[in-house]
């Protein structure tokens, strides 16, 4: 067994200092960190707990009207805050259908933003090809089973994709995040927080060395009349999304005024469909429309062996999304 010391930080400028410290990292609900140490994927030698820094674990009003979520706010109290549920349903959708009950009670959203992927192949250290455990080694599953893999965004370094729920509707919402570091402290658009694998799959966010995830920021609610998060996956619980959408509209009449959308499942980071946004933007919504949208979105996909059931399903996730967030009866797809 490893030998790992424990620290507990007071404040944020001791967690960041403590952090510093060869081997550290920073544990907070632990639901994956424990994971991939008890696999032997990573190997921390020092914990810095920063569960009982104070100010982290709430929910404010911003004054823009927007929220502000503490980076230690609970998955499950995120989801069932009034403000969440009420100004940003896709949002509450989107954490409800991440893992399981007695997982959301101990996740913390600055957490859920630095899940590592599930790629079978990074999990079992006996597969000695992943990249994005050991940079240089190659990728088992390009030539393996791909079927969960990335169709979007991929390198061919690594073909893994982002687990988060949460973090879909997060960028559907143009969410921020704030951090603080040794450098003080930065915000990071959300579209900039996640990177694509490239040739640095080992790296899965924009982070620099010893910054601590502080809180997610939210823009004023638009989109609290019309939104859904669609998630498609094997099983109805517990279980990752093989693609999920989140969508939200603003509407004029039967004319959309402004399109979100962001799908999970499907590339290294969560993807915001931009393409079929702006082929929404202004037009009417008609089942056409948005089945040209929905193609536009998946334009560049580039399926592996395992997984190009994946093209036509995020197609389809899409038209049923985003009529289900257009109050339209069954969500046709």
């Amino acid at each position: 067994m490893d030998a790992i010391s424990y620290e507990r930080a007071g404040d944020i400028a001791g967690a960041v200092r403590a952090v510093q410290q060869p081997g550290a990292v920073f544990i907070g609900g632990g639901t994956n960190l424990l994971d991939l140490m008890k696999g032997g994927v990573t190997r921390p030698v020092r914990l810095i707990d920063i569960t009982h820094i104070r100010g982290l674990d709430t929910i404010t009003t911003l004054p823009d009207g927007g929220i502000r979520i503490g980076a230690l706010v609970r998955n499950s109290d995120a989801a069932n805050h009034a403000l969440v549920r009420e100004q940003y349903p896709l949002l509450s959708q989107a954490f409800l259908a991440g893992a399981s009950a007695q997982l959301r009670n101990m996740a913390t959203v600055g957490g859920n933003l630095l899940q590592r992927t599930r790629c079978g192949y990074f999990y079992d250290t006996a597969f000695t090809q992943c990249n994005k455990r050991t940079p240089g080694s190659g990728c088992a599953a390009l030539d393996g089973h791909n079927r969960t893999h990335a169709i979007l965004g991929a390198s061919a370094q690594c073909i893994a994709v982002n687990p988060s729920d949460m973090s879909v509707a997060l960028a559907a919402l143009d969410a921020v995040v704030r951090v603080s570091g040794p450098a003080g402290e930065r915000t990071i658009a959300f579209a900039d927080f996640h990177r694509l694998p490239g040739d640095r799959p080992e790296l899965d966010t924009t982070l620099q060395p010893g910054e601590l995830i502080t809180a997610v920021d939210l823009p004023p609610a638009l989109f609290s009349a019309r939104s859904h998060y669609l998630k498609v996956r094997d099983r109805a619980s517990y279980a990752f999304a093989l693609v999920s959408v989140a969508a939200a509209l603003q509407m004029d009449g039967e004319r959309v005024k402004t399109a979100r959308i962001a799908l999970g499942g499907v590339a290294h980071k969560p993807w915001r469909a931009s393409a079929a946004e702006q082929m929404l933007d202004g037009r009417p919504l008609t089942q056409a429309t948005l089945r040209d949208a929905a193609a536009a979105a998946l334009r560049d996909a580039r399926p592996q062996h395992d997984n190009r059931f994946k093209v036509q399903l995020a197609q389809r996730a899409i038209v049923r999304a985003v009529n289900q967030a257009a109050g339209r009866a069954g969500g046709v797809a």
